[in-house]
């Protein structure tokens, strides 16, 4: 029958295995199927596509003048797997790098006082009177050529789309982008054998960098991935933003050592107390001693478990230990230690009631006096048939722990919740504090119930 049943277990087992790979593998081929552009084009049609693209691009005068003196033709046409077709192109440009480079010294040689209105010029009439001789300068400009690689995607929303990175942008328009940084980082010029500082002339560098200005391409690579690919890539993403950039998952962890000392000292403080009201409750209803004590446990327990733990809490701090300057931790561990005490107390109770009499009897027929008897014969056969239950308890003040942010702890919710704050992401930061209170979870309910079967088994034997 044992080796029928393995078998079956086996088979079972094998036939997931074996259905979760065929899933994988048709996902897989689809995605595959799916990644490829769906028509082909001619070098005809890729060329007038590429020529409309760098035409639309908006530009200012000398930017205008490198775009009329640029060609850019292809060559050879292929088909990748990215839903891309790659150009290889051949093109003709003028060295505008080089040329800024050059007379960057006589371009960033202007006065920033208008002659006629004695008033600070701004980045446009700056732009103004450099564009005439940066024109210039370009007209002089030696030829470049080469080859280079272009993108075209194709889109959901915008069909075949010429992908123009700043690479490619600098190298068909003659290091444009380079020229760009070189006015952007200069912060002194030389004129007559002087060194000029202009470090503070932002208008004065915006001008001339207006003066040759390309705008509204998109540098950023279309998103062409299947929506699988879409999903796993927006998921890295988030993950990688939220936990792996600046090392943020350091903030679950010390938020999670916090929580675990939380919940250890509450349920030590719990236990303690839990206990001692219980004994009180118990001598009074089997002996009718310690009344005034029982009515004092029976109001704590009423408050403890007629109000909530979150209420509780904020009480205990802000309106008790605060103003005597007692730590939060402090509070925290207080506060969910007093509740737990009040349900340990029934559960303990519960056991110690659960307990023959007759046991009583025997231990005060011995000669045991009643506080031994209840130390050394009944409270142990009560232990043993509670524990269980108070194991359950822990793992329920575990979890209410997590409100203790409420009042500022840094624990494991208040560790996820400064990770939102910093990244505005609700999704995984939320999803970390849920699994990791799962994973605790589901860690201690197995430990409680390997501690059941065993306590099932010592009461067989």
């Amino acid at each position: 029958m044992k080796k029928n049943k393995h078998l079956r277990n086996l088979i079972i087992a094998l036939s997931v295995v074996v259905a979760i790979v065929l899933i994988v593998g048709a996902i897989v081929l689809i995605d595959r199927m799916n990644s490829q552009v769906s028509d082909k084009i001619s070098k005809d049609e890729a060329q007038t596509l590429l020529d409309d693209t760098l035409d639309s691009l908006p530009n200012y005068k000398g930017s205008k003048y490198i775009r009329e003196h640029s060609k850019v033709t292809v060559q050879d046409i292929e088909y990748g797997l990215e839903k891309n077709i790659v150009l290889t192109c051949s093109y003709e440009t003028i060295d505008a790098a080089n040329t800024v480079h050059t007379h960057i010294n006589d371009l960033l040689n202007i006065s920033l006082k208008d002659p006629n209105t004695g008033m600070t010029k701004n980045a446009t009439k700056i732009k103004q009177e450099i564009e005439p001789k940066m024109t210039s300068y370009l007209q002089d400009a030696k030829v470049l050529s080469g080859e280079i690689t272009i993108q075209i995607y194709e889109t959901k929303q915008d069909g075949l789309k010429v992908y123009l990175s700043d690479e490619v942008v600098n190298t068909i328009f003659g290091g444009i982008l380079t020229a760009h940084e070189e006015i952007n980082q200069t912060k002194e010029i030389e004129v007559s054998g002087q060194s000029v500082d202009i470090s503070n002339k932002n208008s004065l560098r915006r001008g001339c960098v207006d003066s040759i200005s390309l705008v509204n391409y998109e540098s950023e690579k279309p998103d062409t991935s299947s929506a699988i690919q879409r999903t796993w890539n927006n998921f890295k993403n988030e993950f990688y933003r939220n936990f792996i950039q600046e090392s943020r998952w350091v903030y679950l962890v010390k938020g999670l050592g916090t929580t675990l000392a939380i919940t250890a000292l509450s349920l030590v403080l719990g236990v303690f107390i839990g206990f001692i009201v219980a004994i009180i409750r118990c001598t009074c209803a089997r002996t009718g001693k310690l009344k005034v004590l029982d009515k004092i446990c029976a109001v704590y327990l009423s408050i403890m478990r007629g109000t909530p733990v979150m209420v509780q809490l904020m009480i205990i701090y802000f309106v008790i230990l605060l103003p005597i300057g007692i730590e939060k931790f402090t509070a925290a561990v207080l506060c969910f230690g007093i509740n737990s005490g009040a349900y340990v107390a029934e559960i303990v109770r519960g056991g110690i009631m659960s307990v023959d009499e007759g046991q009583t009897e025997a231990g005060r027929s011995l000669g045991l006096g009643y506080v031994a008897t209840m130390c050394y014969i009944v409270v142990p056969q009560a232990f043993k048939a509670i524990l269980p239950s108070l194991a359950n308890e822990f793992i329920a003040l575990l979890k209410e722990t997590s409100v203790a942010f409420y009042i500022g702890v840094a624990d494991l919710t208040q560790g996820g919740l400064k990770i939102r704050s910093i990244t505005y992401s609700n999704f995984m930061p939320l999803l970390a504090i849920a699994l990791v209170y799962l994973v605790l979870v589901l860690g201690l309910s197995y430990l409680v119930s390997l501690l059941e079967r065993r306590l099932r088994k010592s009461d067989r034997n």
